[in-house]
């Protein structure tokens, strides 16, 4: 089959035969129809440091997928030849402490598809049935190839109850733009997203962003104004990793104001603790999705109207990848989806 390989140990991905995978008996085989390139993805093709010390090559990369199934294991009764699925990236041991009390999301061991194990940038993917979603409504293709990072969006931003709040996102790529989306959706009273990015702040406004602030241009403080925020706001999604974005959140939190943050710092960085603890702001990590329960919030969402369609920027057949890899490391659009038909 043909599948996105990291061959070496350098920069780059090629598109090369691979064998298909072996299908265990608790496993599912599925034919890839689409899939979403992501941020980690664009990591293991620079080949940073990252990625330097996380990856072993060769490897199949990617993890945001869309497909059918085609086969299932012996021991597999709940997923039939034919079901339209997608998949759960993060896989478990399903023995510790956590995953045995079912929070398997906060597994120690989880391994990462497509960086610990061959991924779904192929004609094929086979996965524990455990892992699988079905999509048991109808949702278009490429909205549910990237469930996966609208799980992250959705995890971080219904991490803390929205409705009637004030709600700042620091960063407008995709996920950030999905979790606008989702608080517009889920009841804030004001969601104002920032970045540097004019186009992605456009793409901001067309999810529903009451406020799409160009931080290079004016403040958070000035957002607030803009807005009438009298004392600051309630909730922050931190979906950028950038140290001043965190700070900036911070300093414009109203008192017991409650923090997600979903974006990974390159390296360590000071924050003002002081502030933290006299304003009493929570401060709480997010990693992932909770497993299933995100999935089927995800579904409810949609079910219930929430458009992700302004969110996806570019579409490539797989054989054009090293366009839609430049498109989605340009930082000007949105999600970047590869078709496995064509």
């Amino acid at each position: 089959m043909k599948a996105l390989v990291k061959e070496r140990a350098e920069p780059g991905l090629w598109l090369a035969d691979v064998p298909e995978p072996a299908v265990g008996p608790g496993d599912v085989l599925i034919k890839v129809l689409r899939t979403g390139i992501c941020g980690t993805d664009l990591h293991i093709r620079s080949w940073d440091g990252w990625a330097r010390q996380a990856i072993r090559t060769p490897l199949v990369v990617g993890h945001e997928f869309v497909g059918e199934v085609v086969g299932t294991g012996r021991d597999v009764s709940d997923i039939a030849v034919g079901d339209r699925v997608s998949g759960e990236g993060h896989l478990v041991c399903g023995r510790c402490r956590n995953c045995l009390a079912g929070r398997r999301h906060l597994c120690r061991a989880t391994v990462g598809l497509g960086v610990g194990r061959d991924g779904t940038f192929a004609e094929y993917v086979a996965l524990p049935a455990a892992n699988v979603w079905v999509h048991r409504a109808p949702v278009d293709l490429d909205v549910a190839a990237i469930f996966d990072p609208f799980g992250n969006a959705v995890h971080t931003a219904l991490s803390f109850p929205l409705v009637g709040e004030d709600v700042l996102i620091t960063g407008a790529g995709p996920i950030g733009l999905m979790a606008a989306a989702v608080a517009r959706h889920a009841g804030a009273r004001n969601v104002a997203v920032t970045d540097v990015s004019e186009e992605r702040l456009e793409l901001a406004r067309k999810v529903g962003a009451d406020l799409a602030l160009n931080v290079s241009q004016a403040t958070i403080a000035d957002g607030q104004r803009e807005l009438g925020l009298r004392e600051g706001f309630d909730i922050g999604l931190e979906m950028s990793g950038r140290p001043d974005a965190l700070r900036d959140m911070i300093a414009n939190m109203t008192h017991g104001g409650r923090i997600a943050m979903l974006g990974l710092p390159a390296q360590e960085f000071p924050v003002d603790w002081s502030r933290i603890v006299t304003s009493m702001i929570t401060l709480k990590g997010i990693y992932g999705r909770e497993m299933f329960e995100t999935w089927y919030a995800m579904t409810v969402l949609l079910e219930g109207g929430l458009d992700l369609a302004p969110v996806i920027t570019g579409r490539y057949g797989y054989r054009d990848f090293e366009a839609a890899f430049a498109d989605a490391a340009s930082g000007r659009g949105g999600k970047v989806i590869l078709d496995w038909t064509l």
